[in-house]
């Protein structure tokens, strides 16, 4: 039996809705960003720049959990 402290390798299922998340939160920075520079008023644009460094974040995140279980990933034979 495995200690709980020990990381797992991901299912097909987690990777899958990771990379979902990642998709979507790059889609978000990227409206973001586009919507900010369209916008005149300076407070909008600022919250709308912080919501992009938001979803930047999130994706970095996402990003560094899938590159924290690649080394114990299983490896698939050809």
């Amino acid at each position: 039996m495995r200690s709980n402290n020990q990381m797992q390798p991901l299912t097909s299922k987690e990777l899958d809705y990771i990379v979902d998340c990642i998709s979507n939160e790059s889609s978000l920075a990227k409206h973001c960003a586009a919507t900010a520079a369209s916008i005149q008023n300076p407070s909008v644009q600022q919250a709308l720049l912080g919501f992009m460094h938001k979803h930047e974040n999130h994706m970095d995140t996402l990003i560094q959990t899938l590159q924290s279980h690649q080394s114990i990933a299983p490896t698939q034979a050809h």
